[in-house]
């Protein structure tokens, strides 16, 4: 069963660090040219798959939310933090923000064509894990992509790690232990980027980006 607790102290917390948060992470798809190169081939699959509805989940001040809207998709965006929501919505007047939970989305069987988690699932227990990707996979129509990125592990030997975040407990997992549980939920791999670390990174660990599709 899900810790509640957990869940609402990781929400507390980033209700707490909100507007930090957003002034930290706001431009950091502009210093990202892959992440916004790797964006862009997810708004290029979803809108040849359909009509380019996007939900990005655990959206927080809403800027990538922001950044799909401007690749052409119609985008919205959840998040468990009412105050990011408050921020998202503050920022980005004209599109669509809710506050929800990924374990349990306000959003009808098959009606989008894209879901993205950057970095939302970190805060997600392992045992958990599996819960929500069927959640996303619900959401998703026949053929609609699901773009997801994390941290990932030290190696196989490690398929998820603890790690000490700022803000709240959070996990890393080894790509193929994540791209396994993907499709025991019935989502497919297409494609993965795996970024080395940058001298300049807090954090040593490899970004993981995966990008796979509902059958």
């Amino acid at each position: 069963m899900p810790d509640h607790d957990a869940h609402a102290s990781t929400r507390e917390a980033y209700d707490a660090v909100a507007s930090t948060y957003e002034r930290m992470f706001r431009d950091t798809l502009r210093d990202s040219p892959l992440d916004r190169a790797f964006l862009g081939a997810f708004a290029e699959v979803v809108r040849v798959h359909g009509d380019g509805r996007v939900a990005d989940l655990g959206c927080g001040p809403g800027h990538v939310t922001a950044h799909l809207d401007g690749l052409g998709l119609t985008a919205s965006g959840v998040d468990a933090s009412p105050a990011m929501i408050e921020l998202a919505r503050r920022a980005h007047p004209r599109l669509r923000f809710d506050v929800g939970s990924m374990a349990a989305l306000d959003i009808a069987d098959g009606a989008l064509d894209g879901v993205l988690s950057r970095w939302s699932v970190i805060h997600i227990p392992p045992d958990e894990l599996p819960a929500i990707l069927a959640e996303f996979h619900r959401v998703l129509t026949p053929g609609g992509h699901l773009l997801i990125a994390f941290s990932g592990s030290e190696g196989p030997s490690h398929p998820t790690q603890v790690f000490d975040h700022a803000v709240a407990p959070a996990h890393r997992w080894w790509p193929d232990h994540l791209a396994a549980t993907l499709r025991e939920s019935g989502l497919a791999e297409t494609a993965r980027m795996v970024r080395e670390p940058r001298p300049t990174d807090r954090r040593q660990f490899q970004e993981i980006h995966l990008l796979a599709r509902k059958a």
